[in-house]
């Protein structure tokens, strides 16, 4: 019989992080904090032996990680440690969607759940999310709410969609002069804490539950984006399928932002390059042609303050000066994600075993 959830997971470079999370699926309360890289994270305590299943208190899971060719030990790790996962090893680092894609076509549950590495699941975050899902099947797409490590809000477990105003909000430099402003920053969704079930334009990677059949149904993820986007582009997909998107703040989760990609101007490139891919694949004429110029002119205003401050002797704090290294690699962004091709690996199959998955290394379970 199928489980209820297959918990798909994307490592690359997280050992630490990846274990935390790992450990966290198993049923127990969460009991302590643990130092890594110089941060606190937080951590369950560590799954003994009798765990072998991993399943949160009131559903039934299988867990899937695919280790996007990790330099770091992940790998032998997660082999000793955790031999109920079923582990798929990249030779080459794949990103993101196509990684889900990999582990989407090895699931087996009715539902699959994408889980960011960098997340501690608490207080039954899966199975609440479930028994949302069940009780209000019309939405399509599920997600819950992120909490820093300290406990406050991470708002990244959604966003707005984008549109035509957030567009010229970015271009004009609202979105940073006025960040979080509901009506200049849109896709921030202003100063909500996420604390109360709402539809939303974007449920993120991070914490998304869907059921498998629709999954497949809605293609998986795009495989041309390597990370950025391709949450933003499901979630408009699903949108026009006749779904809607939702969050509840029953399910919640602590997440460690960004830990596989930090750098502010490569993330920004990442981001910049997911968000040129969506305007050419979800606009057509004049409004694909002003979302592609507000972008560019975003850029250009930020980079060109960034240098009249430096000129003046005022530096850049924070990552004001990024934004010159990021103008400087817009050929990098601007065109988007060229076409990813057919028979390369990252397409979503309907293999229902790690064999029937291609050019991938299976261990575990």
């Amino acid at each position: 019989m199928a489980v209820d959830v297959s918990v798909l997971i994307i490592s690359y470079n997280t050992r630490e992080l990846t274990t935390a999370c790992l450990d966290s699926l198993v049923p127990g309360a969460l009991q302590g904090q643990r130092a890594c890289d110089d941060r606190q994270i937080a951590r369950p305590q560590a799954a003994g032996p009798a765990a072998l299943q991993a399943a949160p208190d009131t559903v039934s899971t299988e867990v899937v990680v695919v280790d996007n060719a990790s330099s770091d030990d992940t790998v032998a790790v997660l082999k000793e440690r955790y031999p109920w996962v079923r582990l798929i090893e990249q030779p080459t680092n794949l990103g993101f969607a196509r990684a889900v894609n990999i582990a989407a076509s090895a699931a087996t549950g009715r539902y699959v759940l994408l889980l960011n590495s960098d997340t501690v699941v608490i207080d039954d975050a899966v199975g609440r999310l479930v028994a949302f899902a069940e009780q209000y099947p019309h939405h399509g797409v599920y997600g819950g709410r992120t909490l820093a490590p300290d406990r406050t809000l991470d708002p990244s477990s959604c966003w707005g969609a984008p549109t035509l105003w957030s567009h010229l909000c970015f271009g004009l430099g609202l979105t940073t002069a006025l960040r979080g402003s509901r009506l200049f920053d849109p896709e921030a969704l202003g100063g909500w804490q996420r604390d109360n079930v709402a539809s939303v334009g974007v449920v993120t990677g991070c914490l998304l539950l869907v059921r498998r059949d629709l999954f497949a149904q809605l293609g998986g993820l795009d495989p041309r984006y390597f990370m950025y986007g391709e949450d933003v582009d499901f979630s408009v997909r699903a949108r026009a399928a006749g779904y809607d998107p939702v969050i509840t703040p029953t399910a919640t989760v602590i997440h460690h932002s960004g830990a596989s990609s930090s750098h502010h101007a490569n993330k920004t490139i990442l981001t910049l390059t997911g968000k040129t891919t969506l305007a050419r694949t979800h606009r057509t004429g004049w409004a694909r042609t002003f979302c592609l110029a507000m972008l560019a002119l975003g850029v250009v205003l930020r980079a060109g303050l960034a240098m009249a401050a430096a000129r003046a002797g005022r530096g850049t704090g924070g990552n004001q000066g990024s934004w010159r290294t990021v103008w400087a690699a817009r050929s990098r962004w601007w065109p988007g994600y060229p076409p990813y091709p057919v028979d390369a690996p990252g397409h979503l199959s309907t293999a229902r075993s790690p064999a029937d998955v291609p050019d991938t290394a299976v261990s575990g379970r």
